[in-house]
């Protein structure tokens, strides 16, 4: 295995998961009598550059398929996110009707619709048919395609030079990190701006979240290693700010480096000076997360067993990626976990990749009256239990697995 970075063949251990099918490839139930297919889940650590990444067993068409169920409409306080990130940056770098804004991996336009409110002239770049589809609906123009250099050309040469990039929960889920980011070098203005939002790998190994590892996440990143990527494909890093999201995500700055138009915030030195005061540049902070996520899987089923033998019926909510890892480490099937419960229309009537849990309607919650829901996409945990508090009625109780296992009060 090479680093799909620096090419680099000392790669470190990080996480062994064994096997599973990808984690977004929900089963119809007319496919239910066929096999799935299942590729290893083994994640290292590049100990040149300190890429932590997936070995590559399957192209990313195979993660990324016209039938991709992953619509970010569906959480409301994401959506408010979003909301507040447009205002923010339109503030900062006010941006107008004569400004450009390209947001890659634009989703269900979840939030180039704010862009679009605003007034501001917007192109979303999105591989998923199914979801660019929803964000035509929403009046926002999509360029159906996967990003790097090439693609970037074409843009720029329609027109589409960038004031505000943006970039979130994508630079993890690219297998080539390096044309990846060489495009947003070719398309953004001298003076242009390109925004990253990621999971920080920092809190990935502290807080125990083994679970956001998947097939579609080829990288797991830090400020260290993002740094240095940045640098060698023409971005700088010139300002950090931390946030909630996925249980802890970084947003990263970036200008040209060829203009470095913007000063650099102290807020790069200081969170780099974090991860360094952490570990993040030796080896043994990365080899003891195996043990972490065995913990974790061996305490879940643990608890599934025990509420088999005291005849409690126990359900989840959020039919997530994370969850589907989380299942399929600890071999749960519909015996333990009877189903899934999610908002979104194309997932329900559909089963879990691997477990084979069946996944319902909010309906089913309210007639079953489980007395345990595992809350899956943990991340999500105080807007799923505002929306779901009625299990009280019927003394039911929610679940969480990551960081350990914990039955909400």
């Amino acid at each position: 295995m090479k680093c799909r970075h620096c090419q680099s063949q000392d790669m470190g251990p990080f996480l062994d998961l064994g096997t599973a099918p990808p984690s977004n490839s929900y089963v119809r139930k007319a496919d239910l009598g066929k096999p799935e297919l299942w590729y290893p889940l083994v994640i290292r650590v590049c100990n040149e550059c300190l890429l932590v990444q997936t070995e590559d067993f399957a192209s990313r068409e195979t993660f990324f398929s016209e039938s991709y169920a992953y619509f970010s409409s569906f959480s409301t306080s994401w959506l408010g996110h979003a909301e507040a990130y447009v205002a923010a940056m339109a503030e900062r770098l006010g941006l107008d009707s004569t400004s450009r804004v390209v947001e890659i991996a634009a989703n269900d336009g979840y939030l180039l619709q704010y862009v679009k409110a605003r007034g501001i002239p917007c192109l979303g770049v999105e591989p998923t048919a199914s979801t660019a589809a929803a964000a035509r609906e929403k009046g926002i123009e999509i360029v159906e395609d996967f990003f790097g250099v090439a693609l970037a050309a074409r843009l720029a040469s329609d027109g589409w030079g960038a004031d505000l990039m943006a970039a979130n929960n994508v630079l993890a889920h690219v297998p080539d990190i390096n044309d990846f980011v060489a495009g947003f070098t070719r398309l953004l203005k001298p003076a242009g701006v390109a925004t990253f939002e990621f999971p920080h790998l920092l809190n990935m190994v502290t807080e125990a979240q083994f679970d956001t590892a998947y097939h579609e996440h080829y990288s797991y990143l830090s400020l260290i290693a993002v740094e240095r990527i940045f640098a060698a494909n023409g971005l700088r890093v010139f300002d950090v700010e931390t946030t909630p999201w996925h249980g802890g995500s970084l947003r990263v700055f970036a200008d040209r480096a060829d203009t470095a138009a913007h000063p650099v915030s102290e807020s790069v030195a200081a969170l780099l000076a974090t991860e360094t005061a952490a570990g993040m540049r030796q080896p043994a902070f990365y080899a003891g997360f195996q043990a972490t996520a065995q913990r974790v899987r061996n305490d879940f089923v643990e608890f599934l067993i025990d509420c088999q033998r005291q005849g409690l019926k126990v359900a989840a909510y959020g039919a997530a990626a994370k969850g589907n890892t989380l299942l399929n480490f600890a071999g749960v099937k519909p015996d333990l976990l009877s189903f899934v419960v999610d908002k979104n229309p194309a997932k329900q009537g559909t089963f879990l990749p691997g477990s084979r849990i069946p996944i319902v309607s909010e309906d089913v919650l309210k007639s079953e009256k489980p007395e345990r829901v595992v809350i899956l996409p943990w991340n999500l945990q105080t807007e799923i239990k505002r929306q779901l508090s009625y299990i009280t009625d019927w003394d039911g109780k929610f679940v969480t697995a990551v960081p350990s296992l914990t039955v909400h009060p």
